[in-house]
């Protein structure tokens, strides 16, 4: 008997999903298709029945990975007040589990020196993530768009540089330093 539909859209779902953790966890390039299809609890020979190829994959986990960070980020600005939902949002970006958690996190800081060498199909899709949230910042500050891209772009950079530094207290005091400079 085959499948449903609604299985194979969870199945699919699954693949997404252990493909957006492990490209934000180690890159694009370090993860194989077997790998990703480990992740979701399936052997790599029914990758092809979902998807294309690895950068179809590429780009539905990018759309994943940002669906995910608007989606976390909104109920921490729902549970703040008015004036504070900026401030929130900021806090809970520039936190030490933020950092810590690449897998789980925004893929701007995990993947976008990757995708900057990607194709032009993946960079599409990563250019209307990064205008979705960009969208979702601007209507959290009620600022005009250039401010928006200033300030996420010194959350993600600020994440980024925490992320890679060796020392844990200059990494705390790089997100301390900015999400003070932020408020």
């Amino acid at each position: 008997m085959p499948y449903t539909k609604k299985h194979k859209m969870n199945i699919r779902h699954k693949i997404v999903q252990s493909a957006s953790q492990a490209f934000r966890a180690s890159g694009i390039k370090a993860v194989s298709v077997p790998q990703i299809m480990s992740g979701a609890g399936l052997t790599h020979g029914g990758f092809y029945a979902h998807f294309d190829s690895k950068e179809q994959l590429v780009a539905e986990a990018c759309k994943s990975a940002m669906e995910d960070t608007v989606t976390r980020l909104g109920s921490v600005a729902e549970q703040a007040s008015d004036e504070e939902k900026l401030y929130a949002v900021i806090e809970s970006y520039l936190s030490a589990a933020h950092r810590d958690s690449s897998e789980q996190g925004c893929i701007m800081p995990a993947l976008a020196g990757e995708i900057a060498r990607s194709s032009e199909d993946i960079r599409e899709v990563f250019t209307e993530e990064v205008s979705r949230f960009l969208s979702f910042v601007s209507g959290l500050a009620g600022q005009d768009e250039d401010k928006s891209i200033a300030l996420t772009a010194t959350m993600v950079g600020s994440i980024l540089l925490a992320r890679s530094v060796n020392d844990p207290e200059l990494s705390d005091k790089i997100l301390r330093a900015c999400r003070a400079d932020l408020k």
